[in-house]
Order: C-alpha cells, then structure tokens, then sequence
C-alpha cells in the first residue's frame, strides 16, 4: 500500500504544478485584462484555444468565468498547500488533497455538462476535461486513505523520555 501511495503521491505532484502553473498564467487570461500579461502568454493560450477548439474560453459564459474565480481563489493556493504538503509529508495532506479533489470534481463536472451538452466540444477538448476529472477524483480519493503511522513526518521526533517509565 505504501508504494502504491507514493505512485498516486508522485502523479498528483505532477497534477498540482500543472494546475498551479496553469491556473494563473494560462486561466487567469479569461478574466483579467490581456494587458496584464505578456504577448507570449498570450499567445499560449491563443495556441491552445485554436489546438482544443475551446470555446469556453473564447465565448467567456458567465458560468464558465465563475468556476475560473474559483480556480483561482480557492484550487490554486490549495495545489500550492498540496505541492508543499506531498514535498513535505505534512499529516494535514490528506485534508487538503480531500478538499482540492471534491472541488475540481464539481467544478469539471458543470464544465462537462456544458460540454458534452451543447455539443460544441471537440473530442480533444473533452478528453483533457476527462483527464482532469480524472485528477479530481484521484485526489479525493487519495485525501481518503490515512497516512501510515510508520512514515515518519520530516521534522516531528518524538519528545525525549517520552518512552521510558520514570522509577522512583
């Protein structure tokens, strides 16, 4: 079990530095001025509008600009809690992983319903929301499992004497 949890660990790493490098460089474009980023970041997401066809972010419907706030106010500094916390083995990490996961899950779960309801989505764009989905549920879960009590916690030790009978 330990090593499988250090796979998920390793895979929702990767998961939270993409969502925290994504979420303000890339996300924040759709409710932020353009003058507020530079021309390459600009065009990124330009590149990346035309490559998934994403209409959402050219259209901006109200719904969709609302769960990019959210993103930004709430998912981001948790990936930045999660990153700190797998680095760090903090024994909070779970609680944070629970919250991220339940929260990307209901937010992608209304992005695909416009999605996949509207039937504007291309396959591509679909795919990379399941794949998120995916994140999602793999965090909750993974926010689910306890910690082993035999991994240690990096700068926790155990307070002095505290396994030793005092005789009098």
């Amino acid at each position: 079990m330990g090593s499988l949890c250090k796979v998920v660990d390793t895979l929702l790493l990767v998961a939270f530095l993409a969502a925290f490098l994504m979420a303000p460089l890339i996300c924040a474009q759709t409710v932020l001025p353009e003058t507020s980023f530079p021309e390459a970041l600009i065009h990124l997401k330009q590149c990346y509008s035309d490559d998934f066809q994403d209409y959402l972010m050219a259209e901006k419907p109200h719904f969709f600009v609302a769960l990019v706030w959210l993103e930004l106010t709430f998912q981001w500094p948790l990936a930045l809690l999660n990153i700190y916390g797998i680095l760090a083995s903090k024994s909070w990490f779970n609680t944070t992983c629970l919250i991220y996961g339940a929260s990307v899950i209901t937010s992608v779960s209304a992005v695909l319903g416009e999605l996949i309801g509207s039937h504007k989505a291309s396959e591509k764009l679909l795919q990379l929301y399941w794949v998120f989905m995916g994140a999602g549920v793999v965090a909750m879960l993974r926010g689910l499992v306890p910690q082993s009590s035999k991994t240690p916690i990096i700068g926790k030790r155990p307070a002095a004497g505290m396994g030793r009978k005092k005789r009098a």
